[in-house]
């Protein structure tokens, strides 16, 4: 059986963290900061909502690498909600890197400064946590922005984005996904 997360920050509203359980979520990263200056408004109350309900969760961090180092990013992130524990309901924290939605492709990096920016956020992230980030990204931006990197193929997973050419009218808020796994693989994700 598939497991169906959903992706999802506050522009979608509240997550109804229990309505989504019973439509066979299975788990959710909710968006917690962007760069170093944004903090979701409903991070804390759709978390909590999540942990009421029985969900798995994590807090993902959208990336803005023109702005500051990956270091600082990522102290931000952990600072309002991007933190890990091992409860075995906690997942590590997420890195959102698209492409730049205000400028430059890549942020105006090169590919090998581009993977100089994730490692600076995943070591720093890293020596806080003691896990990696999983990273979300989609193929085409990482082929074009990290030269198609496998630095980070060891310790940090992948998640892929594949957008959809409409939105989905299922009965779920947010981007939602599948996860290619099982509930075990899942489990070993949230507690390490």
């Amino acid at each position: 059986m598939k497991l169906l997360p959903i992706f999802f920050c506050s522009l979608a509203g509240p997550l109804l963290c229990v309505g989504v359980k019973a439509n066979g979520i299975s788990f959710v990263y909710i968006k917690a900061t962007e760069g170093t200056t944004f903090e979701d408004p409903n991070f804390s109350a759709n978390y909590e909502g999540a942990t009421t309900a029985g969900l798995i969760r994590g807090g993902y961090h959208f990336a803005h690498p023109d702005s500051s180092s990956g270091a600082a990013q990522a102290e931000y992130f952990l600072a309002h909600g991007g933190g890990w524990s091992g409860d075995g309901i906690t997942l590590p924290g997420a890195l959102d890197i698209e492409y730049n939605p205000d400028g430059a492709e890549c942020y105006g990096l090169s590919a090998s400064a581009m993977v100089s920016w994730i490692s600076d956020f995943s070591s720093t992230y890293h020596a806080k946590t003691t896990r990696y980030p999983v990273i979300y990204t989609t193929t085409d931006w990482w082929k074009t922005c990290t030269g198609n990197s496998a630095a980070f193929a060891e310790n940090s997973p992948l998640w892929i984005a594949e957008y959809s050419s409409s939105l989905d009218s299922g009965p779920n808020p947010g981007d939602q996904d599948l996860f290619n796994g099982d509930a075990a693989g899942l489990g070993r994700i949230a507690t390490g």
